[in-house]
């Protein structure tokens, strides 16, 4: 029942209410080995009692009354004079605790960290304190890792918008390498330099961290992250569908007629009309008490409708019934809304009057589609054909023909799409893209371009090598995970312990 006990003379065993208490004794005559020299000795010097805790017991703590010796070391060239016996399995130098009851507790301390920890361990019969659990975190020995040939880097924030820190993996495996204090170039690159065996560098876009690969090692192969590439083109993607809402706006409920657009349309010709008579941009800021980017956004635009925003619609209440209004009032265009009201709550309409007056009034019913915005619109034309229904490719078909520049966008979506899969050969067609991209008239989406072409090297590399950082990323949202059950408020010395040991 207690294997750690094999080893000694147990005298007495007390089962109080509240612990288990045991007295035990080592046996005379077994030499063992001085820490000092190595050599082994059983000329007895003392004995003392040594209190050791353990597991809990039927629910009841566990604590052995060990009588030790205390030993000579019979080696004369030795420093240690005397030294105490340990007990395999039972003691350890300086521990008042078995080494099971120990594992279990690094254990509750790496997966939880202090308080939480705490609160665990006392369920477990085990009183320690937050800072008792996180003492034995941070005694952990962190065994060392190899550093790897591929490796993965990134950055989390310790205190956001002022420290962050570095985490490093094996971008193959997924394992913690190392987590460093600073995220600015000088520390990346001096521990690159201690690291030579690393040949490739899998990043996100970080500028920062180019210049730190390159000063270290400019032969390091540095490999831009394809979920990050996809996501840039995504949001530069969102920015001129948003720049283009009048053209697909059609298809969803109509356009609002507010003040804020009527101000959209006189500014737009205000800037226009100082433009045309040779008004510089900065001059027309300071007329009109606008930002210099107002005045770039405003003449970037041939028409106002390019500027006014579409209406956005979440999904309400009334969206189940849409179809049966839009029946209805195509067959009786004079319906009361009253009638109409009592109709869709007998069919399970739980809403109130207003909201179906106010989803009438703004033209959903009549609209194409009840619900359009530019991030949905985004979202149909970033999606494979494949993935979507009957409905949706109808929709999609739509929104690519709504206008040249729409179908330019859905045109070099779906080609960079086809990139993502790593080949030999992508680099070129990469190229090709690029030039088409920036004759196209898309701003946004040539500003993407523009941008590829400052890290070519390294969106080469991702484009046409197999590695990636999706590992890291992985490792970067539980580093989020661990943050929040220290409430934020972790150092990077014990956000290093639980990063490497988790």
């Amino acid at each position: 029942m207690l294997p750690q006990l094999v080893r000694v003379q147990v005298e007495r065993v007390y089962a109080g209410a509240d612990r288990i208490r045991i007295t035990a004794r080592t046996r005379d005559g077994v030499s063992c080995v001085c820490p000092g020299c190595g050599q082994r000795s059983s000329w007895e010097h003392s004995r003392y009692v040594r209190h050791v805790a353990d597991e809990a017991v039927g629910g009841r703590p566990v604590v052995i009354d060990l009588c030790v010796r205390r030993l000579y070391c019979e080696n004369p060239a030795c420093l240690k004079v005397t030294f105490v016996e340990q007990v395999t399995g039972l003691t350890e130098r300086y521990q008042r605790r078995t080494p099971m009851l120990r594992r279990v507790i690094e254990a509750v301390a790496v997966a939880l960290a202090g308080s939480a920890g705490a609160r665990l361990l006392a369920v477990l019969h085990q009183r320690l304190s937050r800072a008792g659990v996180l003492n034995c975190l941070m005694r952990i020995i962190v065994p060392g890792r190899r550093a790897p040939r591929v490796a993965g880097i990134d950055e989390f924030a310790l205190l956001k918008g002022h420290r962050y820190a570095v985490i490093v993996t094996d971008a193959d495996t997924g394992e913690r390498i190392e987590v460093l204090p600073d995220r600015r170039a000088p520390a990346v690159t001096a521990w690159l330099r201690e690291h030579p065996s690393i040949r490739v560098v899998c990043r996100d876009g970080s500028g920062s961290f180019a210049r730190a690969i390159a000063d270290a090692d400019p032969t390091i192969v540095q490999v831009m992250d394809r979920w990050h590439l996809w996501h840039g083109l995504v949001e530069a993607a969102l920015k001129e569908v948003t720049a283009h809402g009048s053209c697909w706006g059609k298809f969803g409920p109509p356009l609002r007629e507010s003040r804020r657009a009527a101000t959209t349309q006189e500014r737009w010709q205000q800037i226009h009309r100082l433009l045309e008579a040779g008004v510089g941009m900065l001059e027309c800021a300071r007329r009109l008490g606008l930002s210099l980017n107002t005045i770039k956004s405003y003449a970037r635009q041939d028409s106002p409708d390019r500027l006014i925003r579409t209406p956005v619609y979440r999904p309400g209440l009334v969206d189940p019934y849409r179809d049966h209004l839009r029946a209805r009032r195509n067959a009786d265009p004079a319906v009361a809304t009253t009638r109409l009201l009592t109709e869709i709550r007998e069919m399970g309409y739980t809403g109130s009057a207003n909201l179906l007056v106010r989803y009438i009034n703004s033209g959903r019913v009549e609209a194409d589609h009840a619900t359009l915005s530019p991030r949905r619109v985004t979202r149909l034309l970033s999606t494979h054909p494949d993935h979507l229904d009957d409905e949706q490719q109808i929709l999609l078909g739509q929104l690519a023909g709504a206008c040249q520049q729409m179908a330019a966008l859905a045109a070099r979506i779906r080609s960079f799409a086809g990139l993502l899969d790593p080949a030999q050969g992508n680099d070129q067609l990469l190229t090709d893209w690029i030039t088409s991209t920036r004759a196209a008239e898309l701003p946004f989406l040539r500003s993407f371009a523009c941008g590829l072409e400052r890290d070519r090297a390294a969106v080469d590399a991702a484009l046409t090598l197999p590695h990636h950082n999706g590992r890291t990323e992985g490792v970067n949202n539980k580093i989020k995970l661990l943050k929040r059950q220290t409430y934020g408020r972790a150092g990077h010395a014990l956000l290093r312990q639980r990063i490497l040991l988790n």
